[in-house]
């Protein structure tokens, strides 16, 4: 009988099959183990961009929200209503570039401008340049469209005269409810891409078409993320959005899409490496940041785990072994487990100082991400103070006012007057609330119902706002009423507001005056009512009347004033249908208020 000689041969067939299972299935571990390693660093990589973008996104409303409010204060200038009125006036129109090129100066932008309704710019503040605006048909500019047909235009392009790109502010141009043209302002937002270089990514600003307008990568602008279709092209042409571009593709190409606004795609420059891009919209301008970031320290992550874990199986696997194997090799394997343990220790000791490393790198970038998100909440923050600040200091001085009178009534037990002075100061409390909206009406029209308003009423609510300033600064009041129960079509609060501001300017003016005397006159004249207001303060001269009612002129030195009150007060009587305007006098400055004369028993 033979015997059989298969049984070593089987044996070694089963150990490599079952190396091989072994293998196999450290290597599906370790690369689950890579691939977690991965999706977690791709998720923070996620995280610092998306607060990159939040922060390039608030840069650039901030950068706008400067002007937005610019082209539709050209609207309260005389001069520029009398030019569209007159084109034909070569002086008026010298006049009216001087201003513009003074307001251009003065508010930072890049040119300011007027079209008339044919789409002609009729001024520029860049008259003087051989580059002028003055004379340039505009008409086809799609921001000059919205705003002919009633809505306000906001647009990014390329100057078709100098070539010089910008974003375009237009707002239409009213007289008398009357459309007259255009004021456009044009400003640089080119300055942003100076700080999106200095980041470890590459930054992007397209518009609704996918057109890169803004970059970090100077070769990447006036290129497109796909190709234009052919009524877009032809659109963009007409409009000469971005003259003297080719607008040719960027050959990004996508690789993989993530959940949200994420995918992996490749640049142009090098097809082979991935990188994360990442994008932000920005409403109602239908514009989209896109950020991209590099891989390789994600790549990094799963690969240094993927080794990690290869190495801890394999050195659970030594142990099984040495376990197994102790008796017959135990010198052998100890120095073999020695060894393993040694690469081991090295490995993950550079595995931490790599982690270590990359934790400080992220804590650098948060603490830089916070400190920009601050400094764009404290830029707009200072914006809104300085509007704010002058509208609420009347209200707060009549509430400092009756607050110390509520006291005093207390102290000598006169409850019932101090009951008084509390109800109307939480009357001033609740009417604070509708001022921050003042700087708003400034650069839009109002929507406020009119009513019969008894004029001698407003004088005496307007004076209880100022007179304590009255009584501390020795002023003699004075009013003087021609015609009992004059009635006016306007509205209560604002009436009281321009009266409030010109009281507010007498005392101001009289402040350095011998003889204090502040007169407010009542009557009724050729179906208008009239309000006159007199001081015995220095008095206005010719060359101040003409701009007083300008926005942001003042002759209060400075820090007393912003130059806004006038120029509100002027647009809220006429949005009233009256007129407010300053006249020469003996001594001191006059006011006078022209309103429409309201029939009695109007509601």
């Amino acid at each position: 009988m033979a015997i059989s000689d298969s049984g070593p041969p089987i044996r070694r067939a089963r150990r490599l099959a079952l190396g091989a299972l072994l293998l196999a299935v450290a290597l599906v571990l370790a690369g689950l183990a890579g691939r977690w390693a991965g999706d977690a660093a791709t998720d923070k990589l996620r995280l610092a961009g998306a607060q990159r973008l939040d922060g390039y996104a608030v840069s650039l409303e901030n950068l706008l929200s400067k002007y937005d409010f610019l082209p539709g204060t050209l609207e309260l200038h005389k001069d520029v209503i009398a030019l569209l009125e007159r084109p034909h006036d070569e002086e008026l129109r010298d006049e009216v570039n001087a201003y513009l090129e003074q307001l251009n100066r003065q508010s930072g932008s890049t040119t300011i401008y007027i079209v008339n309704l044919d789409g002609v710019t009729q001024a520029a503040s860049n008259w003087r340049s051989i580059y002028s605006f003055v004379g340039d048909h505009v008409a086809f500019r799609p921001y000059v469209r919205d705003a002919l047909r009633g809505m306000p235009g906001g647009f990014y392009g390329v100057g078709t005269t100098n070539g010089e790109p910008g974003y375009f502010f237009a707002h239409g141009i009213y007289h008398n409810g009357r459309m007259l043209g255009v004021a456009t302002v044009k400003v640089n937002i080119e300055r942003l891409e100076r700080g999106w270089e200095q980041g470890a990514g590459k930054v992007l600003l397209t518009d609704s078409n996918g057109v890169v307008f803004l970059s970090s990568v100077p070769a990447w602008k006036y290129r497109t993320l796909a190709p234009l279709s052919p009524e877009v092209a032809k659109e963009l042409q007409a409009s000469r959005q971005y003259s003297g571009h080719a607008l040719a593709p960027l050959g990004m190409r996508e690789l993989r899409r993530l959940d949200g606004d994420a995918a992996i795609v490749t640049l142009p420059e090098d097809q082979r490496t991935p990188v994360l891009s990442q994008t932000h919209s920005l409403a109602p301008r239908h514009w989209k940041f896109v950020y991209l970031s590099d891989l390789n320290s994600v790549r990094a992550s799963a690969r240094n785990v993927f080794l990690f874990a290869l190495l801890v199986q394999a050195l659970l696997l030594l142990l099984v072994l040495y376990l197994r194997q102790r008796t017959q090799t135990r010198a052998q394997l100890e120095a073999m487990v020695a060894e393993r343990t040694v690469s081991l220790r090295e490995m993950t000791q550079h595995l931490s100082e790599e982690n270590s490393v990359r934790r400080v790198a992220e804590e650098k970038l948060r603490r830089a991400q916070s400190e920009l998100v601050q400094a764009g909440k404290m830029a707009v923050l200072g914006q809104m103070a300085a509007g704010i600040t002058h509208e609420l200091n009347q209200p707060l001085t009549a509430l400092r006012t009756m607050s110390d009178n509520a006291r005093v009534l207390i102290e000598r037990g006169r409850l019932e007057e101090a009951s008084g002075n509390l109800a109307t100061i939480s009357q001033l409390v609740a009417r604070m609330g509708t001022l921050t909206g003042q700087l708003r009406q400034f650069a839009r029209k109002a929507d406020a119902s009119l009513a019969a308003v008894p004029l001698e009423a407003a004088i005496h609510a307007a004076l209880f706002l100022v007179e304590r300033r009255i009584e501390q600064e020795r002023v003699t009041f004075r009013l003087q009423a021609r015609d009992a129960n004059v009635q006016a079509l306007c509205d209560t609060n604002r009436l009281e507001q321009v009266l409030v501001n010109l009281f507010t300017n007498a005392l101001d003016a009289m402040e350095g005056s011998a003889v204090r005397e502040l007169v407010a006159s009542v009557r009724s004249a050729h179906g208008r009512a009239l309000i006159i207001v007199e001081d015995t303060g220095p008095g206005l001269p010719e060359d101040v009347r003409a701009h007083l009612f300008e926005p942001f002129f003042t002759t209060k030195p400075q820090g007393k004033g912003l130059g806004l009150g006038l120029a509100i007060s002027e647009q809220i009587i006429r949005e009233f249908g009256g007129e407010l305007r300053a006249e020469a006098a003996d001594t001191g400055a006059r006011f006078i208020i022209e309103l429409p004369l309201a029939q009695q028993g109007t509601t």
